[in-house]
């Protein structure tokens, strides 16, 4: 199932917050991260995940008070601006994870040769390098609706020189990217 993300903001931005779990209307939701594969329906941005039911990573949760107190989720009280912003602090969070398994860590993953060592990715686990790639891609996607959803509404960009930064460090690795140049 693909999360519908252009609704999903229009309706952050329209102040309807719905909580996933009861389906009722909120000013405030409860925003939290938790590990437990029982909350990945609870997890727009982690719908799609190959793992499913059994994965335990860590994800972004919003629920309203209620149902996070019965789901046992720790978590913030937001607003739909704040919810916003959470979500797009969580994909530049990805984006940079993503950005260390290219430049570094990717290696720990792989039997790898000493010829291989200072090989790139690409070159030496091709096709898990297309799957970091295609993951990437969807990412930066996602940043970009984000991006765009504020500067429509006219919101100002939370710490608006990550994306300078994310830019100049993917172009250095030698990586294209969606988010500038």
């Amino acid at each position: 199932m693909r999360f519908n993300w252009e609704e999903a903001i229009n309706s952050i931005f329209a102040d309807h917050l719905t909580c996933p779990r009861c389906d009722q209307q909120f000013e405030t939701l409860t925003a939290g991260y938790s590990r437990r594969p029982t909350h990945n329906r609870f997890a727009p941005r982690h719908r799609g995940c190959p793992r499913g039911d059994e994965c335990d990573a860590r994800k972004l949760i919003v629920l309203c008070d209620a149902c996070a107190r019965a789901e046992l989720l720790h978590g913030s009280e937001v607003t739909a601006n704040q919810i916003l912003e959470t979500y797009m602090l969580d994909v530049r969070r990805d984006l940079e994870e993503s950005l260390d398994y290219l430049a570094e860590y990717w290696r720990d993953d792989f039997e790898i040769t000493e010829h291989d060592l200072d090989r790139p990715m690409e070159n030496v686990e091709p096709e898990a390098f297309r799957e970091e790639a295609e993951w990437r891609d969807q990412l930066e996607d996602e940043y970009l609706q984000y991006h765009t959803a504020f500067r429509d509404r006219g919101h100002r960009i939370p710490q608006p020189g990550w994306r300078a930064e994310y830019v100049e460090e993917i172009l250095t690795l030698g990586y294209p990217t969606r988010l500038g140049e």
